[in-house]
């Protein structure tokens, strides 16, 4: 991710963006069985969190989701971020901080014994504090491993306690339809004490093209 963010500009495909990312992946290092193909969204297609990656073209003044892994003697990584194509607007900024702190938040209440729900619940509270709740359309976060989605799953009212050992995804978000989203996700491990994040890229509003 790191060297394909200084070449992305205004006009680049999120097609031509995720294939770019993909050879990037494979150079560093990643298995050649991808867990997923990078979900590269920009604009009005970051709303969607499933989108694939189009034909579609960058534009000033938007977002770029984008949504990658890889794989290491079969074991997977998830991760997303969101950038700003130019100069963000303040409502972009206001999402984005919705966001990091609803993301913030989950990681911060992971420890041994907590279920996965009271998980979701930390997360989704922080995004209901800036008024973007009911754009917040899914699960907080899934597990992570031999497979892209396993147990345990955070969503409301799942009552599976947390343990050692396991490891999973933070990843909650803000849709708003016609406009764009914002998702940030990390990995995290259950500790004997709490929770350890592994994945260490910025989480910061990052401006790209």
């Amino acid at each position: 991710m790191q060297a394909l963010l200084p070449t992305i500009q205004v006009g680049m495909t999120e097609r031509q963006i995720g294939a770019e990312l993909t050879v990037h992946l494979l150079r560093a290092g990643s298995d050649s069985a991808l867990p997923f193909q990078p979900i590269v969204a920009s604009g009005p297609n970051s709303a969607l969190p499933h989108a694939t990656a189009s034909d579609r073209q960058l534009q000033s003044g938007e977002f770029l989701l984008i949504d990658w892994g890889a794989s290491h003697q079969a074991y997977f990584s998830d991760l997303t971020r969101t950038f700003a194509v130019g100069e963000p607007t303040d409502e972009m900024r206001g999402i984005y901080q919705a966001v990091l702190a609803a993301n913030e938040a989950g990681r911060q209440a992971i420890a041994p014994g907590r279920t996965c729900g009271s998980i979701d619940d930390a997360a989704r509270r922080a995004i209901d504090q800036t008024g973007y709740g009911q754009r917040f359309i899914h699960r907080t976060g899934h597990g992570l491993g031999l497979e892209e989605h396993e147990e345990p799953y955070l969503y409301a009212g799942n009552s599976q306690a947390l343990a050692p050992g396991m490891t999973f995804t933070v990843e909650p978000g803000v849709y708003v339809t016609g406009y764009g989203g914002v998702r940030i996700e990390d990995n995290v491990l259950v500790t004997e004490d709490g929770g350890e994040t592994l994945s260490s890229l910025d989480r910061l509003l990052e401006s790209v093209g």
